[in-house]
């Protein structure tokens, strides 16, 4: 099956750590993708799947070949043999953005020379965007590449919530809480202001392999958990989370060991991983945790975590009026929000049983506050920042958003 092509296609790229999600759409008109390609399991026997755009299994095999590169390069064969071999523009997912970023740009030599220089904060997912970057500007030299910075949404924070307590010339050379997630959490505000209900302070729980909580006021930033890095934060797959500074000198120090050697440690071989010496995997660990004691003690440092910076990010607004659970764990993972919510009861959070279990769309109790669970669509949000930039550069009536 072939979905019909289109001329003004515009494609969308999220490379993460070990996984590329890509849609097309028309890019005249950005509300519905005309199809999704995913690819899991990037480097370890990755397997490409195409859905149309509501959802529906086109297409699934094996990926032929190993690495980012490889997958990319799937997309450009896939989104060719679905009649999409000339886009106008594709937009890309760039985790960090550095200090000078509040909004999507086209993608220039300056830029990518800029995010080259970022590499060493965030090494984890930078060489990967960038590598993407490099092979769809090879397949598709003459249309429009736009960049869209997962760190923007987090631009706008106050002041006191982005600095560390280090000399305040640090902060003025970029060693600041920059925030990641962001175009998640502008889906979600996006979402809920299409409902008419956008509470004036939501807290935002982003649950996955990588996991972060933002206080989202009036639909802006206030604070957020992740910082610097992806890596800080709450306790995550395989990524530690917030970790003593002191701790990592230590096991550098003390311990001998190198950098390379304490950077995949706190980003590759923590978190639930870590606490629990069998899985990254949520659902394995949910699984596991009657039987197994590790596993369920990494369950519940991982709740406990989250649910502590539930009750901050609240904090750092002066009150809740609503919470919002999103990303793989928190719209599928009904024990983990149960056991997050079950001591937040002085905030007014109050789960009804059986809709947590069916991972309902409102899962709160009809005497709490409305906690709900909502789909994150980035790629939504990529495609509809490419689309106005292309729309600024096509002239204003090309594109309808």
């Amino acid at each position: 099956m072939t979905v019909q092509g289109t001329q003004d296609a515009l494609i969308t790229i999220n490379a993460g750590s070990s996984s590329v999600k890509a849609a097309v759409y028309d890019a005249t008109r950005v509300e519905i993708p005309l199809c999704r390609i995913s690819i899991e399991h990037v480097g370890v026997g990755a397997g490409v799947r195409v859905s149309d755009g509501d959802g529906l299994l086109i297409d699934e095999r094996t990926l032929a070949g190993a690495g980012f590169e490889a997958a990319i390069k799937a997309v450009v064969r896939v989104a060719a043999a679905q009649g999409f071999a000339h886009p106008e523009a594709v937009g890309h997912r760039i985790v960090h953005g550095g200090p000078h970023h509040a909004g999507p740009q086209a993608v220039t030599p300056d830029l990518l020379s800029e995010l080259r220089g970022l590499v060493p904060i965030d090494p984890e997912h930078l060489p990967q965007a960038l590598a993407a970057i490099q092979t769809m500007q090879e397949a598709f030299p003459e249309a429009l590449h736009v960049a869209a910075f997962d760190t923007a949404f987090h631009r706008a924070m106050p002041r006191v919530a982005q600095l560390y307590g280090l000399p305040v010339d640090l902060a003025d050379e970029g060693i600041v809480r920059y925030g990641f997630h962001g175009l998640s959490y502008e889906s979600i505000v996006t979402q809920l202001r299409g409902l008419g209900d956008l509470p004036e302070r939501v807290v935002v729980a982003h649950l996955g392999n990588g996991s972060s909580i933002a206080a989202i006021y009036r639909g802006r930033s206030t604070d957020t958990t992740m910082g610097f890095s992806p890596t800080s934060g709450l306790v995550m797959g395989t990524r530690s989370g917030d970790v003593d500074p002191s701790a990592v000198l230590y096991l550098l120090e003390s311990r001998g060991l190198a950098p390379p050697a304490v950077r995949g440690m706190l980003n590759r071989e923590s978190g639930l991983l870590g606490l629990s010496g069998m899985s990254s995997d949520m659902r394995a660990l949910l699984e596991a945790a009657a039987t197994n004691t590790r596993a369920n003690l990494a369950v519940d440092v991982y709740c406990y975590v989250a649910r502590k910076f539930v009750v901050s990010m609240a904090a750092a607004m002066g009150g809740l009026d609503g919470v919002v659970f999103t990303g793989g764990i928190g719209e599928h993972g009904a024990e983990v929000r149960r056991r997050i919510c079950s001591q937040l009861g002085f905030l007014g959070i109050s789960l009804d049983d059986e809709r947590n279990q069916e991972n309902a769309p409102v899962i709160s109790s009809q005497s709490g506050m409305t906690v709900r669970v909502m789909h994150t669509d980035e790629e939504a949000v990529i495609a509809r920042h490419t689309a106005e930039i292309l729309s600024r550069e096509n002239g204003p009536d090309h594109v309808r958003i």
